[in-house]
């Protein structure tokens, strides 16, 4: 498999994700303060909106590359 089909098929992958689930989050650590042998450590849960145009562009661009670069590779 070339690697332009693997693109392809990641895009289409992420596009369909993104429309089904619509977000995503994940949690970032940071270090407040650090007083010695003391850490303190904050963890917050940052939260990412996916907007539909961005999985419907993703699905177009993944299918327009297995479309029209297939018969190239």
């Amino acid at each position: 498999m070339s690697a332009v089909k693997i693109v392809a098929v990641v895009l289409i992958i992420a596009g369909l994700l993104g429309l089904v689930y619509g977000q995503f989050s994940y949690t970032k650590e940071t270090q407040e303060a650090k007083l010695g042998p003391l850490e303190l450590t904050v963890k917050d849960t940052e939260t990412v909106n996916v907007p539909v145009w961005a999985g419907v562009v993703a699905i177009v661009a993944g299918g327009g590359l297995l479309l029209f670069r297939t018969g190239k590779g």
